[in-house]
């Protein structure tokens, strides 16, 4: 089982990641994503759905057309883990790619 990031090395990680914040009701981080239009929306979440099956760890989200709200949290650890920070990664690399 992943361990929960402390609340510091959380702090310290979501400095490093451009756009994401902490949740504020739970332990989790999030950030919106915007798209020109829906295909380049779903073409983005079909690359991350792969990465997720991958990593067997998978982002809540929520998506409008163009728009995608992304919540990380490591549900078996209560919080969040190094698995979320590196999802939170590699959606940045590709959303700027």
């Amino acid at each position: 089982m992943l361990k929960k990031l402390t609340p510091d090395d959380f702090i310290s990680e979501l400095k490093t990641l451009d756009g994401w914040s902490r949740a504020k009701e739970r332990d989790a981080m999030e950030k919106s994503f915007n798209f020109v239009d829906f295909k380049e929306a779903f073409l983005f979440m079909t690359r991350v759905a792969t990465k997720a099956e991958e990593m067997n760890h998978h982002p809540e989200w929520y998506n409008v057309y163009s728009k995608i709200n992304v919540t990380l949290t490591t549900h078996d650890a209560k919080g969040v883990t190094q698995l979320d920070i590196e999802m939170a990664r590699f959606m940045n690399q590709i959303y700027q790619s």
